[in-house]
């Protein structure tokens, strides 16, 4: 299928089922951006709330999106730069020595087989004169296998912070600048139209509004390597064409020897996935990253073509209702079939 039909079809799919969502009141609204080359396409449905129309450049509390968007990239800057080894122990970056994680490595951190405690729980650390780091590596390890964890991400970016000695979100933006992404940002963000709002927690009181979602990155003061930042669609767009064009091998920021690395299956996920570095990897190749607030982005490198998705799914509550058809839209999208080449 032609680049230009490809996007109209695409565009009209997600379109469809982002207007079944908001008419069904699943979700107020949201943006996505569908893209291949040097084209794209936005579809923007709904509203943020109750009042003001999304837009593709309205921003999003993009959660965990911020792994990939923010530290993932970060760490492969730091690797390229000899800061940082993959395989090296925390403890040669961390006080870290005869505690339970001291031989966790950014390694297994990335392929999420830290064994690091899956229950972020940050709030027992509260009132403590605990470093935070060296907390999160004192807990006891899980068993061996694999396990979804945010800890290991919050982990990575307190450890970005110590390697370059600035602030993990001065450092994020420096790299959004750089690949021109001008409307991404760790939060606070005034609440104002061009921000969607998220949870409404307590009934009868506003809901979170640009400030982060997440509750244990809100205790890190909204910026944390495993949730925080904001996006439009237009800026997801950019990251993802971005991304594509390191990985054929065009120079910036991030090398693209570590895309490639990280876009490779390196640990068995279930589901008939694979978990690279970062990111999943499904069998006809996409690879992709979601967000509890109700985002993804799904891209395929061999065809260069990509879908994110901006939603704030939560706004009325955490069942997210519709949610898994949004992204499996997203994801058929980017299949051989959905491309006309053979499966």
């Amino acid at each position: 299928m032609r680049d230009g039909d490809w996007l109209t079809e695409t565009g009209a799919q997600i379109r469809g089922v982002l207007k079944v969502m908001v008419d069904a009141g699943w979700l107020p609204g949201g943006a996505a951006v569908i893209g291949t080359g040097g084209m794209w396409e936005f579809v923007a449905v709904g509203r943020i709330d109750g009042e003001s129309d999304t837009a593709p450049d309205v921003a999003y509390d993009v959660a965990s999106l911020t792994k990939v968007m923010a530290t993932w990239p970060l760490v492969g800057q730091a690797v390229a730069e000899g800061l940082l080894d993959l395989d090296a122990p925390m403890s040669e970056y961390l006080h870290a020595e005869g505690l339970p994680g001291a031989r966790v490595t950014a390694r297994q951190i990335l392929t999420h087989t830290s064994r690091l405690n899956p229950v972020t729980w940050l709030e027992r650390y509260v009132g403590t004169d605990q470093d935070l780091g060296e907390a999160i590596l004192a807990d006891p390890l899980e068993d061996p296998g694999y396990q979804y964890v945010d800890r290991g991400f919050i982990l990575l970016g307190l450890l970005l912070e110590r390697l370059y000695g600035t602030s993990l979100d001065r450092l994020a933006g420096d790299l959004w600048d750089e690949l021109g992404m001008r409307s991404t940002t760790f939060g606070p963000l005034t609440r104002s139209p061009a921000v969607a709002p998220t949870e409404r927690r307590l009934p009868g009181a506003g809901p979170a509004w640009g400030v982060v979602h997440d509750e244990a990155a809100a205790l890190m003061g909204g910026v944390a390597g495993h949730a925080g930042a904001f996006s439009t669609a237009i800026d997801l767009g950019a990251f993802a064409r971005e991304m594509l064009r390191l990985h054929e091998g065009g120079p910036g920021p991030v090398p693209s020897s570590f895309v490639r690395m990280s876009w490779q299956p390196h640990v068995d996920a279930g589901q008939r996935l694979w978990r690279g570095l970062g990111w999943l990897i499904t069998p006809e190749g996409v690879v992709y990253h979601n967000g509890f607030t109700g985002t993804s982005l799904f891209l395929h490198p061999d065809s260069g073509r990509y879908v994110g998705v901006l939603t704030n799914a939560v706004h009325y509550g955490r069942d997210r209702v519709g949610l898994g058809d949004l992204r499996s839209a997203a994801r058929s999208a980017l299949t051989p079939q959905a491309h006309g080449s053979p499966p």
